[in-house]
C-alpha cells in the first residue's frame, strides 16, 4: 500500500504544479502586462481560472496530509528546517485568492481595487518563487539537522544560489504555462498575439534561469547533471520535453492550439521527472551527506493502509466529479 500512497503523494505534487502554478503563471503574465492591456488580461483570466481556481489548491492540501500521516519524518523535518519559506508560500496562497475575491467580487468599486490587483499579481510571483525555493532546499544538500546557531539551521538550507535559482526557474515555468493556457481561452486575435508573446519570453527566462539551475548546482556541488543526463530516464525526459517544444511551437506558428496545453504538460512532467528519477526515493537531501527516503521514512502499516485506501476511495468519489467541473466551465458558452 506504500506504492500507493507515495504515487498519489508524486501525482499530487505534480497536478499541483501543472493546475496551480497555471493559476499562479496568470498573475505573472498580469504583472509583466502593459497598464492599457491588464483590464482584457484579466477579463480571459477569469473565464479561464475564476470557476476553478480554488480547486487546483486540493493537490496542495493532499500533499501535505500524505506526508502529515505517512511521512511524518519528512513533514517534520521539512516544517522545522524550512518553515520561513513555507509560511512565506503559505502567507502568499492566502493574500494571492484574498486579493482575487475582492477584487472581483467587492460591491464597492474605489481605490482598494487598485491594492487588490497589486497584492494579487506580487503574491502571484511571491507564492511560486518560493514554492521552487523550497523544491530546490529538499534536493539541496544544504538542510542541515546537526545545525547549532539560528542561520546554519533556519536560513542557510533555503537561502542559497540553488535553491534561489530553482525558484526563479519555477515562476519562469508557471507563466509560461499560464500563457500557453490563456491561448486558447481567447478568439480575439490581438490577444492570441500577446499571449503568444508572453509565452516567448517565459520560454526564454525558463532557458536562462533553468541554465543559472545548473551553473548553482555545479557551484554548490549538487550532482544535477549526473541526475539528468547521465541515466537512461532522465536523458530521454529532457529529450521528450525538446522534441515536445518543438512541436508546440510548430503548432503554434500553424494556428492548431488544441493540443498547446497537453504538450505545455507534458513538457514540464517530463523536466519534472528528468530532475527527481535519479535520486528517488530519497526525498530530502541532507549537509551530512544522508538522505531521507520515502521508503525509510514511511510510518506505521496500519497507518500507510488507512492512508491508502482513503486515498482510493476518495479518488474514485471525488476525481469525476473534479473533472466535470473543469468540463463545465472550460466549455465555451454558445
Amino acid at each position: 500500500m506504500e506504492y500507493v500512497v507515495i504515487t498519489f503523494l508524486c501525482l499530487g505534487i505534480l497536478l499541483y504544479f501543472l493546475l496551480g502554478g497555471a493559476d499562479f503563471g496568470a498573475g505573472i503574465i498580469e504583472l509583466f502586462t502593459s497598464v492599457k492591456n491588464r483590464s482584457k488580461t484579466r477579463k480571459t483570466m477569469y473565464q479561464a481560472i475564476g470557476p476553478v481556481w480554488e480547486a487546483n489548491h486540493m493537490w496542495l492540501i493532499i500533499a501535505i496530509v500524505i506526508l502529515f500521516v505517512g511521512f511524518p519524518n519528512i513533514y517534520t523535518t521539512m516544517s522545522v528546517y524550512l518553515h520561513i519559506p513555507l509560511l512565506i508560500m503559505l502567507i502568499g496562497i492566502i493574500a494571492r485568492g484574498t486579493a482575487f475575491v475582492f477584487r472581483h467580487y467587492d460591491a464597492v468599486k474605489d481605490n482598494m481595487q487598485e491594492v487588490y490587483n497589486k497584492i494579487f499579481v506580487y503574491s502571484s510571483f511571491i507564492t511560486p518563487l518560493f514554492l521552487g525555493i523550497i523544491a530546490g532546499s529538499v534536493i539541496s544538500g544544504h538542510i542541515d539537522t546537526e545545525a547549532n546557531d539560528f542561520l546554519s539551521a533556519y536560513i542557510f538550507g533555503w537561502f542559497n544560489w540553488f535553491s534561489i535559482a530553482v525558484g526563479l526557474f519555477t515562476v519562469a515555468l508557471c507563466g509560461f504555462l499560464a500563457a500557453i493556457y490563456l491561448i486558447g481561452e481567447t478568439q480575439d486575435a490581438h490577444d492570441k498575439r500577446r499571449f503568444i508573446k508572453k509565452a516567448e519570453l517565459m520560454n526564454v527566462a525558463a532557458v536562462i534561469f533553468g541554465a543559472m539551475v545548473f551553473i548553482a548546482a555545479q557551484r554548490d556541488q549538487i550532482p544535477l547533471v549526473d541526475w539528468v543526463f547521465k541515466n537512461t530516464i532522465g536523458l530521454s525526459a529532457i529529450i521528450l520535453a525538446s522534441l515536445s517544444l518543438i512541436l508546440l511551437w510548430y503548432l503554434l506558428i500553424k494556428g492548431k492550439t488544441k493540443v498547446l496545453r497537453i504538450l505545455a504538460g507534458f513538457q514540464v512532467t517530463m523536466i519534472l521527472l528528468a530532475i527527481s528519477y535519479a535520486h528517488f526515493p530519497n526525498f530530502i537531501r541532507l549537509k551530512n551527506g544522508n538522505a531521507i527516503s520515502l521508503f525509510e521514512a514511511v510510518g506505521p502499516e496500519k497507518t500507510i493502509y488507512s492512508l491508502g485506501l482513503a486515498l482510493l476511495l476518495g479518488s474514485i468519489l471525488i476525481l469525476p466529479f473534479l473533472g466535470y467541473l473543469f468540463y463545465k466551465f472550460q466549455k465555451k458558452e454558445e
